[in-house]
């Protein structure tokens, strides 16, 4: 969610070299396709929702009231919804240390997936117990069932890992604060973009109003680099291997 469409098209469009198509979800939103595959919505939604700009995960649920009543069953806050949005039903929520996510009940574009070709890298949770993150998220969202389909749940290297169809999508790491002054401590999805070269995605998004928040360095997933937009929403790009 962000503040200005046209400005944040422009400036995603050069560092990922996404190109962008209209929706029926209105003139506030578009999504962002790259290499003819769809990777990322940005709608221009902050003011009307009251909300802050950020790159904000939505998980596809069956029924959108059934998940909602979920998140208000175990203490943890609907924000924003249900409400009817182009072809589907969306609501805002937060998880019960404060991490913003939404849900999605509707139809679904085509070949949108996490974890492979030029979609998000991964998304990550950063929270003070993974391994009660991860059993609210899964209550919540009905992962690790029997049903065709079901994501898968690991614990990998002090994290709890999800995939789906061999590939991860999510990683719930502990250790946040919930106080801490910097938001990338605080609990918070956070969004990792593949890039062919990291330096170059970093030098882009600086010429064009972006601000670097971690400088390029190696990690467990390869070189990355945490960046914010010209509006202040925070990104992580990875090597793209």
């Amino acid at each position: 969610m962000t503040r200005d469409l046209r400005a944040a098209e422009s400036f995603y469009g050069a560092v990922f070299d996404w190109e962008f198509r209209p929706t029926r979800l209105g003139e506030e939103f578009s999504v962002a396709f790259h290499d003819g595959a769809p990777v990322a919505g940005i709608g221009a939604l902050a003011p009307r929702l009251a909300v802050a700009v950020a790159w904000t995960p939505y998980f596809a649920v069956d029924d959108a009231d059934a998940a909602a009543a979920r998140i208000r069953e175990r203490s943890a806050t609907v924000a924003v919804g249900p409400l009817r949005f182009g072809t589907g039903r969306a609501a805002l929520a937060s998880d019960r240390e404060g991490a913003v996510f939404g849900i999605w009940e509707g139809r679904v574009i085509p070949d949108w997936s996490v974890g492979k070709g030029g979609a998000p890298a991964w998304l990550e949770l950063r929270t003070r117990n993974a391994f009660d993150a991860a059993i609210f998220y899964a209550e919540v969202l009905e992962w690790a069932g029997e049903r065709p389909g079901c994501c898968e749940v690991s614990y990998e290297d002090d994290h709890v890992v999800l995939s789906h169809a061999g590939a991860t999508v999510a990683r719930l790491v502990g250790g946040a604060v919930e106080a801490a002054p910097d938001p990338q401590v605080r609990p918070r999805w956070h969004v990792h973009f593949r890039v062919p070269d990291v330096d170059v995605a970093v030098e882009t998004a600086v010429r064009l109003g972006g601000t670097t928040s971690a400088a390029p360095h190696p990690s467990e997933d390869g070189r990355c680099a945490t960046l914010r937009d010209p509006d202040g929403g925070l990104f992580t790009v990875a090597d793209g291997r």
